[in-house]
């Protein structure tokens, strides 16, 4: 990855030793106080998204059509390409952080380490989640701020009521601001609730959400790096997310005891 750090949105967590960690709360209250006059819409907020996807597709290693990843997630994902009334577009980058993440004008990118370390079940409950980000239109603030971090707007430079365009260098950091905003919990869980949802839906294996959540939590029992251990720090505790999956899934009748989950030490690309 070209020193870009890429760190929202898969279940609100992102694995790189790179990752720096912006509160979402606060984000939000930067826009507030500072930019009360921008009007910016969802319309807006479709736009910059597809206009920052378009300039990280340009400078990350997107996997071909014909590369084992993109049929991979081919496989899973092309049935869902229309969903819930959404238009969605996915891709891999090749790159060693373990993340996806998804945008407001229904881009959803996965990234190849996270492929090789999720069974079929546990990625389409991260593509569920994903899409239930973009559903839930969770990235509008999240995009607000990263616009005017990137065009260095304040109070007084922000008394248009218009988005401006940016240039190459403000679109690049426009893309890596809003990667490093992370979601609020309610955000988090109504994330959680979509991916379950989806899951059952589409008669997938909901406990692919549980295992997928005990995961990461063993990845983040396993940090040793400071900002690696803020990030976690930060987030909503994987462990409790994988009990309230298990407890759903009971309720429903569709628990079944994985037994105890590992990291793979080969990749799953198959």
């Amino acid at each position: 990855m070209k020193k870009i750090t890429l760190c929202l949105m898969l279940f609100g967590a992102m694995y790189s030793i790179n990752a720096q960690k912006i509160n979402l709360g606060k984000a939000a209250g930067m826009v507030s106080n500072s930019a009360k006059a921008l009007t910016f819409t969802n319309e807006d907020a479709v736009k910059l998204s597809k206009e920052s996807v378009d300039w990280m597709d340009k400078n990350n290693a997107v996997a071909g059509p014909k590369d084992p990843y993109t049929v991979r997630l081919n496989k899973l994902f092309g049935k869902h390409k229309s969903q819930d009334g959404l238009n969605l577009n996915y891709k891999v980058y090749k790159v060693k952080d373990i993340n996806a993440f998804a945008c407001a004008d229904g881009s959803v990118r996965v990234f190849s380490s996270l492929m090789d370390i999720m069974t079929d079940n546990e990625l389409l409950a991260v593509i569920g989640h994903e899409i239930g980000h973009v559903k839930n239109q969770d990235t509008k603030d999240a995009m607000k701020s990263a616009y005017l971090k990137a065009a260095a707007l304040d109070a007084a430079s922000s008394a248009s009521s218009a988005v401006a365009t940016l240039n190459e260098s403000q679109m690049g950091k426009m893309a890596n601001a809003f990667l490093d905003a992370s979601h609020s919990k309610k955000q988090e869980s109504e994330a959680d609730t979509y991916s379950y949802d989806f899951m059952k839906t589409n008669k997938y294996d909901v406990v692919g959400a549980y295992t997928a959540f005990k995961k990461l939590a063993l990845l983040s029992e396993g940090s040793t790096q400071s900002n690696f251990e803020k990030m976690f720090n930060s987030h909503p505790d994987s462990n409790k997310r994988a009990e309230s999956i298990k407890k759903r899934a009971e309720k429903d009748g569709m628990w079944k005891d994985p037994g105890t989950v590992s990291l793979p030490t080969a990749k799953l690309t198959k």
